[in-house]
């Protein structure tokens, strides 16, 4: 298996959603068994560890564990950031995950793309990420959200 930026990086998975932090786990140990994981599932427990340790990459819900606050703290502390959503799929939350200074928002039901979508994050800054992104992502944020949603949510990509 060739190695991934993702070996030897230390990460933090935070989600209320067992199955989804066990997922998430899973999909990054099966292609970077390398990687340093640590999972939080509430506000209080990610705080303590955005607070206390290093982390080369952060991938947070949104709903469930007040992502958004998670994001501040994270980026604050200059972690990359991608939030992971199901529940706050909206232009709306993009849009605020892209303004807080997240690198990246991915919806979960994109889980089994996860990997590759972090390798991204690690290896772009951030207007490069947001825009390669968005040219990934594209054809599924219009499905969700509608073809002219761009034009509602100006982001600059």
């Amino acid at each position: 298996m060739a190695e991934s930026i993702l070996d030897h990086k230390k990460l933090l998975i935070v989600d209320d959603e067992p199955d989804v932090l066990t997922v998430v786990e899973q999909e990054i140990t099966q292609s970077c068994p390398d990687s340093k994981i640590d999972k939080a599932s509430n506000y209080e427990d990610a705080s303590q560890f955005l607070k206390s340790n290093n982390y080369d990459l952060v991938i947070l819900d949104i709903m469930g564990v007040r992502g958004f606050d998670l994001l501040e703290i994270a980026v604050a502390r200059k972690f990359k950031v991608a939030m992971l959503t199901a529940h706050a799929l909206s232009p709306q939350a993009l849009k605020k995950s892209h303004d807080l200074g997240a690198m990246a928002y991915l919806p979960k039901d994109k889980l089994g793309e996860l990997v590759p979508l972090l390798e991204d994050i690690m290896r772009n800054d951030y207007k490069t990420e947001w825009g390669d992104l968005m040219a990934k992502l594209d054809n599924y944020f219009k499905e969700q959200f509608g073809n002219d949603w761009r034009k509602k949510e100006v982001i600059d990509w």
